[in-house]
């Protein structure tokens, strides 16, 4: 694997970290801002529509714009935001620091994604977005534990500070390591758009939605929900993010590797297991031991999909990815966003701090079902292809069309 793909894991890194912290440190935050749980729950829904928002937004306005220049400029405006989040004097000032940093998020990975796929052979492409998604899963095993850590024992101002001091290493990892990619002549913004009319691609986004939210679902709430049904400490909740963290890095390599062998098998196993185990948390939620196990599960099953849908939607969206992959990763959060709030709304409805995760699982089993659509389709597709081919008799070429 070329040596770039280590600068874009760098800054997948602090992004992760950003991006995921703030579900260990909500009780922290809202004791600060003097608001309620759900309502700190906003940080991550905020957060989650802002990747939405900016992954199209920062991806057309990097159409005339160098590759690795626009992965610099995303990243600025990472530390930016987080250091506004560090500083904040009132929730809501935080609020928009998040959403400042989120704006970089979507188009950082869909643009990254493309560089990824482009530095590595066709066979291995999938194992090249895996790589520099392996940031991502890695700020889940040290910078996320280490962030909740330093955020309990010393304040989540630090913890936020510390975030913008990993964008500066970001920054200086691509502009040292990235080479330089200037966007593919004749490539235009109608180009990429027209990725959009494919069917596929759109279903492969629905997925994403789906297929992620309900991993989000649970995790989101997983600081009251670990400390006040399951019984463990505030400060096991580091520990626990340890193990979803390691279950996401584990996911994340296996998702890559067979995604690049199987895609759709990958899928469909992936987000059945996901809606299982999601729906069993409701019950492991109880038990220590079985909420620590359930917990690795879910970021490994969750993040299974993360390879095989990236690439699904490069593979469909050919010739023009560059938007339709930082609008897949737009997606992602889309689906967090969706999860988070509607997490929040059974647990304010009254129902428990379990209740998110029956929503993961229908959010989880609903990606399922448009897996098996999506692979139908093909399938249909694929037959009705080999009929034409077929059609005409043996040596004999098909009639001229005008």
């Amino acid at each position: 694997m070329p040596l770039a793909l280590l600068a874009l894991a760098i800054g997948a890194f602090g992004i992760g970290t950003t991006e995921f912290v703030i579900m260990g440190l909500l009780p922290q935050v809202a004791g600060d801002f003097g608001v309620s749980i759900p309502t700190a729950g906003l940080l991550v829904t905020g957060y989650a529509l802002g990747v939405v928002i900016g992954a199209p937004l920062m991806t057309v306005l990097g159409t005339k714009v160098s590759r690795k220049r626009m992965l610099m400029v995303l990243m600025g405006l990472f530390i930016a935001g987080n250091l506004l989040s560090a500083v904040a004097p009132v929730f809501a000032v935080m609020l928009i620091g998040r959403v400042v940093a989120s704006l970089a998020h979507g188009a950082f990975f869909g643009i990254g994604s493309v560089v990824a796929a482009e530095l590595v052979a066709p066979q291995k492409k999938a194992g090249a977005i895996a790589m520099m998604f392996t940031g991502l899963t890695v700020a889940n095993v040290i910078g996320v534990p280490l962030g909740t850590l330093i955020g309990q024992q010393i304040g989540w101002r630090v913890t936020f500070g510390i975030v913008a001091v990993l964008g500066l290493i970001g920054l200086a990892g691509i502009a040292k390591l990235v080479p330089e990619m200037p966007r593919s002549e004749g490539v235009q913004l109608r180009h990429e758009l027209a990725a959009f009319k494919n069917a596929q691609v759109l279903l492969a986004m629905a997925m994403t939605v789906l297929g992620f939210g309900g991993v989000f679902a649970a995790i989101t709430y997983i600081a009251p929900m670990m400390t006040q049904v399951a019984g463990f400490a505030d400060g096991s909740v580091t520990w626990l993010l340890v193990l979803f963290g390691l279950g996401m890095v584990g996911g994340n390599l296996i998702g890559g590797k067979f995604a690049d062998r199987a895609l759709m098998p990958m899928l469909y196993v992936s987000l059945g297991a996901l809606a299982v185990v999601l729906a069993l948390f409701t019950l492991t939620a109880h038990n220590k031991i079985a909420a620590a196990v359930t917990i690795a599960l879910i970021g490994a099953l969750g993040f299974a999909t993360v390879p095989p849908l990236q690439k699904r939607v490069l593979d469909q969206a050919h010739g023009a990815p560059t938007l339709a992959s930082a609008v897949n990763i737009g997606a992602f959060n889309l689906g967090n966003a969706l999860s988070a709030w509607l997490g929040g709304t059974v647990i304010a409805s009254g129902f428990g701090y379990t209740a998110p995760s029956w929503v993961g699982a229908i959010l989880a089993a609903a990606a399922l079902l448009l897996a098996i659509l999506s692979g139908a389709l093909e399938r249909r597709a694929a037959g009705s292809g080999a009929v034409t081919a077929s059609a005409a008799p043996a040596g004999q070429p098909e009639p001229a069309r005008r």
